[in-house]
């Protein structure tokens, strides 16, 4: 197969890959980008392998970044983009699921391809567009399937990570998961215990915002893969629920999807849970405020307060969550009546504490924030105008 129309991100790299083979050493595109360029997909990084080996790749380019040097892998600081480049290599033993011991640099593509992940990611590139397959992994994109390259026991004790990484390019792509390769997620799925939570966070969140994410979801549970993830391994029936809750809806963020799953499995306690997950406590805290928030507009419509209180970001979230759980969706309508509301936070308030001091000619006390807590919710409600005179008349009237 040849790609004749390279797009332009694969010309842009052609001066690195001519460069390298100037200085007698082979170079191709690999991995992913190949795998997409077929697929017709937005192509992202562009990865480069070798048969020259880190020292003479910075011999061959002056500026480069050791960025995993021991694995054979030099960041090229080529004019105004950056390349990794890695030399072709074998790999030892893995004694930790997920790195080898040992990395052995060698001149051969083949012994290259041959230790990675997936039939349809082990292909190479030449620059002129011809595809080199030696694992059928053209014949796996046309199929539309995830197939371990050779043995898929042997791929996932390497590497448990991989599992979830078939999981999540199920949802990605739309693919479904060889039969063979299936079985061994299922036979080795323990092995995710040996993987840091980090590392599966972030292929778990990529599967949820998957084009179709019930392809991978029901895959991780029928392996077992959720009982090795936090808060999840009571949760089976209603991880198949949230599959099949409205599957053409796209999660289009990692917030978004958080709220949509943590409600869909009725968990209680999402701080909790996405604090075993590793997850940030921006994220955490947003997600919380997010099912509050749900919650409360079940039974009620959004009063000026609460949009006040909950922002524009919450307010956004809540009622794509709504959407996804086929519930009336307001959010245009009520962006506007936010961007409508006298202020959107105190420092926006057209008096502050030093102008009631000096106004009131009081000494400062706890009295104070109460008065401003209470100018803000009457300016909020529309009760008083936000306007330093008026407002200063009201307080005095307030506090007498």
């Amino acid at each position: 197969m040849k790609i004749n129309d390279l797009p332009i991100e694969f010309k842009q790299a052609l001066p690195v890959i001519d460069k390298i083979n100037e200085h007698g050493y082979e170079a191709y595109f690999v991995g992913g980008s190949v795998r997409d360029v077929i697929l017709n997909h937005e192509i992202h990084d562009v990865d480069i392998a070798t048969s020259a080996f880190p020292e003479e790749i910075k011999e061959i380019f002056p500026r480069t970044i050791d960025v995993g040097i021991d694995h054979g892998t030099v960041l090229v600081l080529y004019e105004e983009d950056q390349y990794e480049i890695t030399t072709f290599r074998t790999e030892s033993t893995y004694q930790d699921y997920r790195r080898p011991d040992t990395v052995t640099f060698v001149r051969s593509l083949e012994e290259d391809l041959k230790r990675r992940d997936f039939t349809m990611n082990a292909l190479a590139m030449t620059r002129e567009g011809n595809i080199i397959d030696l694992f059928d992994g053209i014949e796996s994109i046309h199929a539309k399937e995830i197939k371990a390259v050779g043995n898929p026991d042997e791929r996932f004790s390497e590497d448990a990570l991989r599992m979830m990484r078939a999981l999540r390019f199920a949802s990605q792509l739309s693919f479904d998961i060889e039969e063979k390769t299936e079985e061994a997620i299922s036979k080795n799925h323990q092995l995710l215990t040996k993987i840091a939570i980090e590392r599966i966070y972030i292929e778990w969140v990529k599967l949820l915002m998957g084009a179709e994410r019930k392809r991978g979801i029901i895959p991780f549970v029928e392996t077992n893969c959720f009982i090795c993830c936090p808060g999840f391994s009571h949760k089976k029936e209603l991880l198949v629920s949230f599959a099949n809750q409205n599957p053409e809806m796209l999660l289009t963020s990692e917030e978004l999807a958080w709220s949509c799953l943590l409600i869909a499995i009725e968990e209680k306690h999402a701080k909790t849970l996405l604090g075993k997950w590793k997850a940030s406590k921006r994220l955490s805290n947003l997600v919380e405020k997010v099912i509050d928030c749900y919650n409360e507009r079940l039974t009620s419509q959004w009063s000026a307060k609460e949009m006040y209180q909950a922002g524009i970001e919450v307010i956004s979230l809540v009622e794509q969550v709504r959407d996804f759980f086929g519930l009336e969706n307001n959010e245009d309508e009520l962006i506007k009546a936010y961007n409508q509301l006298p202020i959107k936070s105190m420092a926006d308030l057209k008096v502050s504490g030093r102008d009631i001091l000096a106004y009131m000619d009081k000494k400062p006390g706890p009295w104070l924030g109460d008065v401003l807590k209470q100018t803000e919710k009457h300016v909020v409600e529309g009760q008083w105008k936000n306007d330093k005179e008026v407002l200063l008349e009201k307080i005095k009237e307030m506090v007498g």
